[in-house]
Order: C-alpha cells, then structure tokens, then sequence
C-alpha cells in the first residue's frame, strides 16, 4: 500500500526529442523533473483549470521583459486570445512597450563592453539589450505631449490612464503600419485593464510630474486602482475562480495579490483568496521579501484559497525562458477565449462592492 502511495507518478521513461517536435510535447515529454517539472505543472495548471470559461486571470509582469521582445512574442497573444483579463505591470515595461508601437528600434546586443563607451556614444543598455539615447528622448515627448491634450486633463486611475494611452498608440501603429507589436495596443483593442502599482516609479510616471510643474491637469490617483481591481476579484470569486499569473515578483505582484486583504481585511467583506497561483521567479523564500514569498505563505494572509493550495505552482526560471514555453503550450493546447472586457465593467463592479460595503456599515434595524 505505501508503495503504490509513494510510487503512483509518472514513469520517467521519456522518448528520445525528435526534429520538428512542438512546444507542447517537448514540455509534456522531456520536462520530468525538477523545474522543468514545475514548468510542466504551471502549463497544464494554466490551460487545464486557469483558462476554464468561469475564471478571470489577472496576470502580473515584472522585470525588463518587454525590452526583451515578450511583449508581441507572448504578451500580445496571451491578450488577444482572451488568456488574460487584467494587467498589473511596472511602469517601466509599459514605457519600453510603447517604443515597438512608436516602431523604434532595440538590438540585441551583449552585456560585455565598457558603459563609459556606451554613454560617450548615446547608447542605453538593459543588460544585452541596447538601443540609442533618443529613443528614450522621443517616447518622453510622446508622452509629455499627450498628458497635456483634452482628455488627459483630469484625475484618472492608471487602468484609464493607460486605455487612453492605448487608444492614441494604436492611432499611432496603424499609421506607421507597425501591426500588433505593443501590449498596451492589445490591451486597448481587447478591453484588458492595465494597471500600474507604482505610477511614479518610471518614465511615464516622471513626465506625468514634469507636466505638472507647469500646472498640467492630469492626475494619478493610486486609490482608484486598489478599488478597481479588489472589485474585478471580488465579481470573480462570487461569480467563479480568481486565477493569478506573476512573472517576476515585486510591487505588481504585491499589488495583484493584495486585492484579497482589501475585500476581507479591510472592506471586511467574505472571500477565500485567489483559487489558482502560477508564478516564475528567480527569488527565494527565505529573505523574507515578497517576491519569493510561496503561496501557502500567501493563505495566511487570506490571498490564496487554502482548500486550492496544491492548485499553486511556483517554477524558478527566467521569465525569458519560461514565458515563450508557455505561451506555446497554450495556444496549442487551448482554443481561445472570449474577451471579458472588463476595462468597460469597472465602474459597476466598483459601484457593486461599495453598495455590498455600504450595506455592511449600515446601523443594525432601531440602532
């Protein structure tokens, strides 16, 4: 009997890899163990249980990932096949994609060479990434320039912030006819809210500030954005599963993950915690930081579902790595999904848990 208990996986017995074999079977086939096998799990988690038709996926992005080119080689597809519902991400990867919706050019490059020679030269470099100064002087005009017309002159959540901005790139990349390069040009077309936990923290956030030096009406406000996106969890797990994908760790991740405590800790509504958990990172447990923190550290805040804790897989990779892996393996294994469009659901999921949170803080009858 214990035996069989112990014993019940999978034979490692694997065939030998064959010319042509696809992503799909080179995952299920050759990925047996350690975490090639985490990978393993994080892909038929994802398309077997996170793409079912009842659960909203909310998906963080940490990291230089669309510097790298993840933005049209994952990103974009995951998007419009309806993989992903909603966004949290650095303000940096969401500055560095508007340059392939601006069709500026990064090169691939090597991390070997003297930076004081890159910065004699006007040459920026993100580790073997490198592309001239000027593109980050022409993405900051682009930015500035747009902060300061009609529609921007007011205070707007990032999700907004960032669906105009998508509104004025697709304008742009149709244009240039760049076609479907940019995350936040998908996002726009697909109804996905994007969201940015830090706005200040990157070169939008800073020419947002510089504008308004000059008195500039547009506005960030970060509370807007706690709200938006506890209500787009809470709709989810009154409705279905809430499923969280995190790539890299960081303030994103924190952010995407916090939507729990807010409805249960301080909205002081019920709920269990995200059904379903998928991260890639390189960060450890044992430092205390949240990057590395594991889902069942996450149960004992409320954010994971402790009765859906072995629906959890943590892969230790790089996101470069195991991003494209998955994003084949699921486009091959799973049809796409409709789009929720829950860009155009925020103000009622919003208003829905402020009347829940209102009834709750209503005197009881003759108080």
């Amino acid at each position: 009997m214990a035996e069989r208990q112990w014993l019940s996986g999978e034979r490692i017995a694997p065939p030998a890899i064959q010319p042509g074999i696809s992503a799909r079977d080179l995952v299920d086939q050759a990925f047996l163990a350690y975490n090639g096998a985490r990978l393993r799990e994080a892909c038929r988690l994802f398309t077997r249980k996170m793409l079912e038709p009842d659960v909203t996926v909310g998906l963080s992005i940490t990291g230089a990932l669309t510097p790298a080119g993840l933005g049209p080689s994952c990103l974009v597809p995951l998007i419009e096949t309806g993989m992903v519902d909603w966004i949290v991400s650095t303000g940096a990867n969401l500055y560095h994609d508007t340059h392939f919706a601006l069709d500026m050019q990064l090169h691939a490059g090597t991390p070997f060479i003297d930076d004081r020679e890159l910065r004699n030269d006007q040459i920026i470099r993100i580790y073997d990434v490198l592309f001239r100064y000027d593109v980050l002087l022409d993405t900051d005009r682009f930015y500035y320039d747009l902060v300061r017309t009609e529609e921007f002159q007011r205070t707007m959540g990032t999700a907004e912030f960032h669906y105009l901005v998508g509104k004025y790139l697709t304008a742009r990349a149709e244009a240039l006819g760049v076609g479907d390069k940019s995350l936040l040009v998908a996002a726009y077309k697909s109804g996905v809210p994007v969201y940015t936990s830090s706005p200040g923290d990157s070169s939008v956030g800073m020419n947002v500030a510089a504008a308004a030096l000059n008195g500039n009406g547009c506005c960030i406000d970060p509370s807007i954005d706690v709200n938006e996106t506890a209500a787009i969890v809470y709709e989810a797990t009154r409705n279905g599963h809430s499923a969280v994908m995190i790539l890299g760790g960081g303030s994103p991740k924190n952010f995407l993950l916090q939507t729990e405590p807010h409805i249960q800790e301080i909205l002081g509504l019920s709920d269990q915690g995200h059904t379903y958990f998928v991260q890639f990172t390189d960060a450890r447990p044992d430092t205390g930081g949240l990057s590395g923190a594991t889902p069942s550290e996450a149960v004992s805040w409320g954010k994971v579902d402790p009765e859906h804790l072995p629906d959890a897989v943590v892969c230790y990779g790089d996101t470069t790595l195991t991003l494209p892996l998955l994003t084949a393996y699921a486009l091959d294994a799973h049809e796409p999904r409709p789009l929720r469009r829950l860009y155009d659901k925020r103000e009622a999921l919003v208003e829905e848990i402020r009347q829940t949170n209102v009834r709750r803080d209503d005197p009881a009858p003759g108080a």
